[in-house]
């Protein structure tokens, strides 16, 4: 059996929305592997992306533990949460969270030096991780120069690049034409398979589900079904 990247046990968060509060989660146990995409799927509001922001250390449950890379994550101080992040995660979101000014080798660039890594070798390995997702020839264009698709292979570089443990996909295909989004999964997948990362997607998205190793489906804040496609390959 592969290696055990996330094991969640008992999550739940509830917002106050003015004088009531809604349960987003309610009591969610959750599993990933390295080498496996996994695919969290549910309507708007069923609570996949509040999952997925407690399992990344972006928020914490109100009950619950999240053990990642064997690490009690919530029991760490909020300065720890933010190194294990920047050390251990990758994020890809919807919006690209690009920024205007720089162009795409500097969008992975920076990364790069806010890990300590040398300015040089950053620059080496960010043409490196560009060429990767196919945009070796765009590699000085800003974001206003890039096509949507494009944008999120960035993303997607700029999270490939420090070889993350951990790859989270927050509805990563949404803002894509049916070409571009089948492109992005498909790196993902690589991702998991060739680097071992255990890969996260939330999606409502259901063209996604062909690429997926596991199906996991939500709704109301409950996980409903829990579906192996593929096992994660073994260690």
């Amino acid at each position: 059996m592969s290696a055990l990247a996330i094991d969640a046990r008992g999550l739940s968060k509830a917002y106050k929305i003015g004088k009531t509060r809604q349960q987003v989660l309610k009591n969610v146990d959750f599993t990933a592997y390295h080498g496996q995409m996994t695919m969290v799927m549910g309507p708007s509001g069923s609570g996949k992306s509040t999952l997925i922001a407690a399992l990344s250390g972006l928020m914490r449950p109100d009950e619950g533990t999240v053990l990642a890379l064997g690490e009690n994550l919530w029991e760490k101080s909020p300065a720890k949460v933010d190194r294990f992040r920047l050390d251990h995660c990758g994020f890809i979101f919807q919006g690209f969270n690009l920024f205007p000014s720089l162009d795409a080798t500097g969008q992975v660039v920076q990364v790069l030096r806010y890990c300590g890594i040398d300015k040089r070798e950053a620059r080496t390995r960010a043409t490196a991780v560009l060429e990767i997702v196919g945009l070796g020839q765009r590699l000085h264009q800003k974001p206003a120069e890039l096509s949507g698709g494009e944008k999120q292979r960035v993303a997607i570089a700029r999270a490939l690049a420090k070889s993350p443990a951990l790859i989270f996909a927050d509805e990563p295909t949404s803002a894509l034409d049916s070409g571009n989004g089948q492109v992005v999964i498909r790196l993902l997948h690589e991702a998991a398979r060739e680097r071992g990362a255990a890969i996260v997607v939330v999606t409502h998205d259901p063209r996604l589900e062909a690429h997926a190793d596991r199906i996991i489906h939500m709704e109301d804040g409950k996980i409903l079904s829990d579906r192996m496609i593929a096992e994660p390959p073994s260690t």
